[in-house]
């Protein structure tokens, strides 16, 4: 499973191995021939892979590897430079694994991983969460032997390769258990796994207009503004649990009444696992400009609130999140509609995929 690099591209792979790892112990327990197998997961060795995937139980390779897309200049050829490694490195780590089938989660880690696994003829599965996809995962689709897709509209892409599965997420988004929507209210921002600086400092600008207000914060800033978003909260003496990464995001959902958050397709589908009131902020720096594809497809089914990141100012943010509290049958219907949208069988789908791929 090539996977890594933010947490959108980890924890959807480790629902799938999870999914994998629980059926083949189910199918040891039973005594059946011919089943189980093993996961080995190809990272960077840096960011939450390092940290993520062993918690979890599973195998990390690293190899060296820098992304393309979006970067310029000097970086870009200093980037370019580290391909040949990555490249050298994959090989020989598919060399020593010898996978029955390899699974890519998209970004300059899968390329170079479905590439090597094509050139050997090893069975490949990409999974592709996006309504748009990008880069890397366009230039894959004449290499793959099956496309997993989040989204109906992203089927184009692949042809008959395609399979609609959903976007796995983990099981404890599906456990969130319904929230009586009444003051005091209570707000999540999430800027994904590495937080958002443009969504922290908008809200930090907005905390004077909730002055006095019944409602209260749970907000991961990440580690680059932590500090100076806690400092904000103190000085408007708002009330907010702060951290720089929440390892038990399912629990912050479940105290939560309205989410503020970034709309990559994990973000997308962990809301629609919850059944979780929303105000989205694409990324407006994505590659294809992909959130922004997703949470369209959420607002036009009235599932969501989309509020472009040029859009984004304390009071446009204020009016968005005071209109959505003064109607808590409002954010009862979103919550309705998001469901909607939920694949609670994507992981185990796609784990029948794998297993399809891998019989000979």
């Amino acid at each position: 499973m090539a996977a890594g690099g933010t947490g959108g591209h980890i924890f959807p792979a480790l629902a799938v191995a999870e999914e994998l790892r629980a059926r083949w112990l189910q199918h040891a327990r039973q005594g059946l021939e011919g089943s189980g197998g093993a996961i080995q997961f190809l990272g960077t060795g840096r960011g939450l892979e390092s940290r993520l995937i062993p918690a979890a139980g599973f195998s990390l390779r690293t190899v060296d590897a820098a992304g393309l897309v979006g970067i310029g200049g000097w970086k870009k050829v200093h980037n370019l430079a580290v391909l040949p490694r990555t490249l050298f490195q994959t090989a020989s780590v598919l060399r020593r694994f010898k996978p029955d089938v390899v699974l890519g989660m998209g970004g300059y880690l899968a390329g170079p991983a479905m590439l090597e696994a094509a050139l050997g003829d090893v069975p490949t599965l990409l999974i592709e969460p996006n309504v748009v996809p990008g880069f890397t995962n366009r230039l894959l689709a004449p290499l793959v032997r099956v496309a997993a897709v989040g989204f109906e509209e992203t089927a184009q892409f692949y042809g008959a390769k395609a399979r609609l599965t959903g976007h796995p997420v983990r099981k404890a988004f599906y456990e969130v258990p319904a929230r009586e929507c009444r003051a005091p209210f209570t707000i999540l921002i999430l800027g994904g796994s590495q937080g958002s600086t443009a969504i922290n400092q908008c809200v930090a600008g907005s905390l004077p207009l909730f002055s006095g207000q019944p409602l209260g914060f749970i907000h991961q800033t990440g580690e680059r503004d932590y500090n100076t978003v806690r400092q904000a909260y103190e000085k408007a003496g708002v009330a907010a649990e702060i951290y720089p990464f929440i390892e038990d995001v399912p629990k912050a959902f479940a105290g939560s009444d309205l989410i503020i958050s970034r709309s990559g397709a994990s973000a997308v589908a962990e809301l629609a696992a919850a059944g979780k009131a929303s105000i989205l902020v694409p990324f407006a720096a994505a590659a294809e400009h992909h959130q922004a594809e997703n949470a369209r497809v959420l607002e036009r089914a009235g599932a969501t609130r989309v509020l472009l990141q040029s859009e984004l100012t304390p009071d446009r943010l204020a009016q968005e999140v005071c209109e959505l509290l003064d109607s808590p049958a409002r954010l009862t219907a979103m919550e309705r509609t998001v469901r909607q949208f939920a694949h609670p069988e994507a992981a185990a789908r796609i784990a029948d995929l794998i297993e399809e791929l891998a019989r000979p």
